[in-house]
């Protein structure tokens, strides 16, 4: 079900790259960037970027028995969940495979919105609704209703607070925390707003109704991208609040390096429809095994009473002289790339790369995510990745996440 996103002639005026995202038909592109990658990295870690998100999409579960529906469907405990609140968690099939990875948010009017992956969004409400049978309830997708837009970055509440239709409510905007959400009012709508810190900086996820995202773009951009040639630049003195927002549009090249340092992996790049959620490295956070039945349940307590799954998604990070060439230039595996046990380089692989990045807060060494069999996945396991021609040495990490800034992460 395709629907174009309403930013698209905003970003084609700028005549920035970009790529497509899933079956042409769709119609979804993402931009690579806008200006030098480095420019929009230093935006995020320093100031704020402003994301289009049209690889995102939003169902919408309601009626009297809905809640009580998805607690029995999704594998985190959903019946306890406060309003405005976020709780990630899978849909699972009846083998127990990932179906889609969702952030459930519960509204005040008492509807649950289920914010997932555009490619999965479709095949999610089928899949849900085929087990609708005597609850009073619904699951809809309507890909014109909502667009996604995000703020991340320090100065991102600065931004969205000056933003605002109804200034006071800022306050509520500086208080909001991991995972909790707020209704503010943006160009006349009511817009809601979630937090995930997923590149390691305070991140404000927004659903906007989608006849007024361009608005909201061009609210934002003209407030905040006072300094970038790419967006419509507006000539003010260094004492418009603006000024030190430091914001700009950014596009996935630069918020993929953030998200690997950060320690998010993503489906479906690092894990997919074909993984069982112990290998998706994120068991715990989507995962309640204190709850009742759910679809899939049975696989996911026989895999939790084995110990530990065939293989799991790890961090790896490259190690000792054969990281860079004879030019000093960082070897950096592709994904999909090979990794072998470093006593059998070039033998039998045991894991491939999923995601690498060259991390600027790691001094330029490379950061990479890996499906790895399990017997090679203890963290300090030795390994070796083929990397542009060569065989570099790598090490299993403590956890997926390489950096973080505290206080603002939880751990």
């Amino acid at each position: 079900m395709a629907h174009p996103s309403p930013i698209t002639p905003l970003i084609e005026r700028t005549q920035a790259a970009t790529l497509p995202y899933g079956p042409p038909e769709l119609g979804i592109a993402l931009v690579e960037q806008f200006a030098e990658i480095e420019l929009e990295y230093a935006a995020l870690r320093k100031g704020c970027v402003l994301l289009d998100q049209p690889h995102r999409s939003v169902l919408v579960a309601s009626g009297p028995d809905h809640r009580a529906f998805l607690n029995r469907m999704l594998t985190q405990e959903l019946k306890d969940q406060p309003p405005l609140t976020l709780r990630r968690s899978f849909w699972l099939n009846r083998k127990g495979r990932i179906d889609a990875d969702l952030r459930v948010i519960l509204l005040p009017s008492g509807e649950t919105l289920l914010e997932v992956d555009a490619l999965r969004a479709e095949h999610a409400r089928t899949t849900l609704d085929a087990f609708l049978i005597a609850d009073d309830a619904t699951i809809t997708h309507d890909p014109a209703r909502f667009h996604r837009l995000a703020l991340h970055g320090p100065t991102a509440i600065d931004l969205l607070s000056l933003a605002l239709d109804e200034p006071a409510q800022g306050e509520t905007l500086r208080t909001l925390a991991p995972d909790r959400a707020v209704v503010v009012r943006l160009a006349g709508e009511e817009v809601i707003v979630f937090r995930d810190d997923w590149m390691g900086e305070v991140g404000l996820e927004l659903i906007t109704p989608a006849g007024v995202a361009r608005a909201i773009y061009e609210r934002l951009m003209s407030i905040g991208a006072a300094h970038d040639p790419h967006a419509h630049p507006l000539d003010r003195d260094a004492s418009h609040p603006s000024h030190a927002i430091r914001m700009r549009p950014a596009g996935w090249f630069a918020c993929n390096i953030a998200r690997i340092e950060a320690g998010t992996p993503l489906f479906p790049i690092d894990f997919g429809p074909e993984n069982l959620p112990h290998e998706s490295g994120v068991l715990d956070d989507r995962v309640s095994f204190r709850k009742g039945c759910y679809l899939g349940q049975e696989v996911v307590a026989r895999m939790q009473s084995l110990g530990h799954p065939k293989q799991r998604l790890i961090a790896l990070r490259l190690v000792g002289d054969n990281a860079c060439d004879e030019h000093a230039n960082t070897r950096q595996p592709v994904g999909g790339a090979h990794v072998f046990a470093r006593s059998d380089a070039g033998g039998n692989p045991v894991g491939t790369i999923t995601s690498s990045t060259i991390s600027p807060m790691l001094a330029g060494e490379v950061a990479c995510f890996a499906m790895m069999r399990y017997a090679n996945s203890d963290p300090g396991a030795e390994l070796t990745i083929a990397a542009d021609g060569a065989y570099v040495d790598a090490m299993v990490q403590p956890s997926l996440r390489f950096w973080s800034r505290e206080p603002a992460l939880k751990a």
